[in-house]
């Protein structure tokens, strides 16, 4: 690395301030890079400004690979920055603020010079304290819940349990300079734990801290480990103790409503009375300044101000993705009154006096429905804020199978269900019992009442982080995940494919808000197949609904994100990679590690497989942003091997299932979408961690399946568990259609880049030569023709991989030509065509795209970017089987 890297604002232009500071992976060429201590960061004008590095990842000669960066406060900004692999020399660049962190046996203490919070090492709060400038504006921060044991169905007596948050670990993951990170651990109880010592949830907490931020990052996740037919969950939520001291005149109440607009009300107001009590009090109060001293008021009014209501109860309800609805009350006996309602809040609120306050911002408020805000007992001297990522006001949560097995008991009796409604069920196995969800807060400590612009900036703050993030151009340069280049329109050909690479996106983002892809446990997933009769996705046809990473959409939108550096395709694929990862994958129980396939519900499906825990959808954000909870999800998977032992993944389907039992030195493991999430489990523990196990694991199996007589076409091989090795002396070909399709053809191509091994690499083009070749061809090679050749598109980066490596132009010709033939219906014009589907057909007007499904979607996208950089950049467009075909013209 000889030049300093440029780093830019993810969203253009730089955020108005950086209150909260930032972080983001920045990622090194082989050998650049020794270590993180030694990198630095400069501002537009040169000049190095305070910053922190951490190792994220190694390349395999030990040198760095990714690093996180993160920058402390500042109020000015950027509009770019520059990353250095050579350290500041001379004196340190000054922190806006010494950022500390003391721990006793006790308690943990955070100062990030502006705000200070104690966090005790165990108990019912995830923090005691929080104050700004010596004055606490917020203590005993809880999580709550409530369960309900039963669904009324009618009339009837429906009782509530609540359950609080037991802290059980508390950990300083990270101590300065710019940024800590802590992390707590524990699981909710029920607030008379002496009648039921149940405790459930269990939950993992980070709280992120800069130098010199008054705001906290806040990143909650819980695993649901309850019995989906009788433990309902009614509500969820963080609570805050906000301590009052004003007068009930000088005490503010800011609710955040749609579109950047603020309910501004004190808890008694003083403005619409018959008597006045001056302009310019009013004027104080609807700012949040002090008003004058009571006596110098008129006695019109300060003698009657204790016959002015004071509103102690204020509520934001968002129960779905279009309304929410804003309510106040004078007392928790009392009515309620109705303030106002709107389509979709920001999800932030504040409460101040004249000492401070505090705020707290929900991220994907709307879309993450049904959400809350509740402020009570406002007009007290202990006031309380509960931001409820569950609403107590909607439907309890509802997990329960949706349909009751339809006889389906014996496996051939499913495997007819499959071929109906391509459901793959199975008894007990439509279970949630272990998914997770995971929320981002922001925590907002305030030492007066802020003017709305500033509290407007501090909710788009929470609702959209700012972000770093290296160019495309440079993430290309340093050789990071396998094949893609940045987006090049310099052809009309060339043109052409990126504007339907650009319409599929579109298409799907229009989807998710036209027919509302939005909710607790849907939001980011997105649906599998289109019904076109009904016009409708078919949202409740067994394996056809929710998509949950089938044929790697998470992969085209991540490889999308780095050939463009596009904000719009960075936080779809956020928001994805947030979801697959949490909710379609367990995290404990007997299918710990592994995730399920597409179905009706995201746990529905019985095929609980690597394939969908794959990590190798979930490293780029990871990577791209440092995240630690990503990490979690990622160091759960070390040991995934394991789940062969419980689970065969093809048990239903097995050739030789009247003999095969799963045994720890002979388990059944595919070479295709088994061995390509194991790789990719392996490769990225080794970088993390350096972890000798996984190494090995990698290395070996690789040089195994070079061994196999038929490498890759072998299909599957015998693992042993305790050695990590394949038995290389099987000798069979068993080819499927699905096999590269769920990351292996990126991540083998990573790894031949990676660490050679020509067995390997010989193993991998002779999959790829002869995968689309006729069948003389693999007659003449192995001596049978392949069958379960199908996906013939999204199999032409097969070939151009081939292209590339051989120079073999014939092949070039080919990967092209199958490009074209495989996926006639996406290719001719009409599939890039929107049409308009009017009410009363529907319920409102959508658009639809018929012959568009995400399996189709996700291959051509990633077929077009991986037959690009590849034999675009070796033989050229000149080459093209048919550049009208492949272009998208009617033959």
């Amino acid at each position: 690395m000889t030049e300093p890297a440029l780093i830019r604002w993810l969203d253009g232009e730089p955020p108005a301030r950086l209150s909260g500071g930032t972080t983001w992976g920045m990622p090194f060429p082989r050998g650049a890079v020794a270590a993180a201590d030694a990198i630095s960061v400069s501002n537009d004008a040169g000049l190095t400004v305070p910053s922190q590095a951490w190792p994220l990842a190694t390349w395999p000669d030990g040198s760095l690979k990714w690093a996180g960066v993160a920058l402390p406060v500042t109020d000015a900004p950027s509009t770019h920055y520059r990353v250095s692999a050579s350290a500041h020399q001379g004196v340190p660049p000054k922190l806006p603020a010494e950022l500390s962190v003391t721990e006793t046996a006790a308690e943990v203490r955070i100062s990030t010079g502006r705000l200070e919070m104690v966090i005790e090492r165990s108990g019912s709060t995830l923090f005691r304290s929080l104050s700004r400038g010596g004055v606490e504006v917020a203590k005993d921060a809880t999580l709550v819940s409530l369960l309900q044991h039963s669904i009324a169905e009618g009339p009837g007596d429906i009782t509530r349990e609540g359950f609080s948050g037991e802290v059980t670990a508390v950990t300083v993951e990270q101590n300065g300079p710019v940024r800590a990170v802590v992390r707590l651990e524990g699981k909710h109880r029920l607030d008379d734990s002496q009648a039921d010592p149940r405790a459930w949830l269990p939950f993992t907490v980070r709280l992120y801290f800069y130098a010199g931020a008054r705001s906290i990052r806040m990143v909650h996740s819980f695993i649901w480990d309850g019995d989906a037919d009788q433990d309902f969950l009614a509500g969820l939520g963080v609570r805050f103790t906000v301590p009052l001291a004003s007068d009930l005149h000088d005490r503010h109440v800011r609710i955040a409503g749609a579109d950047g607009g603020f309910l501004i009300e004190a808890v008694r107001g003083l403005t619409g009375l018959r008597r006045d009590p001056g302009e310019d009090v009013r004027k104080a109060q609807i700012a949040g300044q002090p008003t004058r001293p009571l006596e110098e008021w008129s006695e019109l009014v300060s003698k009657r101000l204790h016959l002015v209501p004071a509103w102690n109860d204020y509520t934001l309800t968002q129960l779905t993705a279009d309304g929410f609805e804003l309510r106040k009350r004078t007392g928790w006996d009392r009515g309620w009154v109705g303030i106002s309602g709107g389509t979709r809040s920001t999800g932030f609120c504040s409460l101040s006096d004249l000492r401070g306050g505090f705020g707290v911002g929900i991220r994907d408020f709307w879309q993450s429905h049904p959400g809350q805000l509740d402020i009570r007992d406002a007009a007290t001297e202990q006031a309380s804020m509960t931001a409820w990522l569950y609403s107590p006001e909607a439907q309890p949560m509802d997990l329960r199978f949706y349909h009751d097995g339809l006889g389906q008991d014996t496996f051939d009796e499913q495997l007819e269900g499959l071929e109906i409604t391509y459901e793959d069920y199975e008894p007990g196995f439509g279970n949630p019992h272990g998914i997770a969800r995971t929320h981002e807060l922001t925590l907002f400590a305030y030492d007066a009442t802020p003017d709305i612009s500033s509290l407007a900036m501090d909710a788009a703050e929470a609702a959209k982080p700012a972000l770093l993030q290296a160019t495309p151009e440079y993430l290309h340069s340093v050789q990071l995940f396998g094949d893609w280049a940045p987006v090049d329109r310099s052809t009309p050909e060339k043109a052409k494919l990126e504007d339907k690479l650009d319409f599929l996106f579109h298409f799907y983002t229009g989807q998710v808000e036209q027919r509302r892809w939005y909710g607790f446990w849907n939001y980011g997933d997105v649906m599998h197949t289109y019904d076109v009769d009904r016009h409708t996705w078919r949202y409740d046809v067994g394996g056809y609904a929710w998509d949950n990473s089938e044929l790697s959409p998470d992969l085209w939108l991540w490889y999308m994100y780095l050939r463009s550096g596009r904000s719009d395709v960075f936080r779809f694929a956020e928001t994805m990679t947030r979801h697959t990862g949490e909710v379609d994958v367990y995290h404990l129980g007997p299918w710990r590690g592994l995730g399920s396939r597409h179905n009706v519900q995201h746990w529905g499906c019985s095929a609980k497989q690597l394939r969908i825990s794959n990590p190798a959808y979930r490293r780029f954000y990871y990577y791209l942003t440092a995240d630690e909870r990503t990490g979690d999800l990622l160091t759960e998977l070390v040991d995934s091997d394991r789940n062969f032992l419980g689970l065969d993944p093809v048990r239903k389907v097995r050739p030789d299932s009247a003999t095969y039992r799963p045994d720890r030195s002979a388990l059944a493991v595919g070479l295709g979408t088994d061995w390509g999430s194991l790789a990719a489990t392996w490769l990225t523990d080794w970088e993390r961690t350096g972890n000798p196990r996984s190494r090995d694991r990698l290395l070996g199996t690789m040089a195994d399946i070079g061994a196999l007589k038929y490498g890759f076409l072998t299909g599957e091989a015998l693992y042993n568990l305790d050695t990590g090795r394949f038995d290389a002396g099987r000798e069979l070909i068993r080819v499927s259609h699905l096999s590269a399709v769920f990351g292996l053809v990126e991540i083998c191509s990573e790894l031949i880049s990676l660490v050679p091994d020509p067995g390997f690499e010989r193993a991998w083009l002779q999959y790829c030569r002869l995968f689309l070749a006729s069948e003389e061809e693999q007659v003449r090679e192995v001596g049978q023709p392949l069958s379960g050749v199908y996906l013939t598109q999204a199999h032409s980066r097969l070939s151009a991989y081939a292209a590339a490596r051989t120079g073999d132009d014939e092949l070039a010709v080919r990967a092209w030509a199958s490009f074209a033939e495989g996926g006639q219906h996406l290719n001719h014009e009409s599939a890039f065509t929107l049409r308009k589907i009017m009410p009363p057909q529907v319920l409102v007007p959508v658009d639809e795209a018929p012959t568009v499904s995400t399996n189709d979607a996700s291959q051509f996208g990633l077929a077009v970017i991986q037959n690009l950089a590849l034999i675009d950049q070796h033989l050229g467009l000149n080459s093209y089987a048919s550049v009208e075909a492949v272009t998208g013209s009617t033959k």
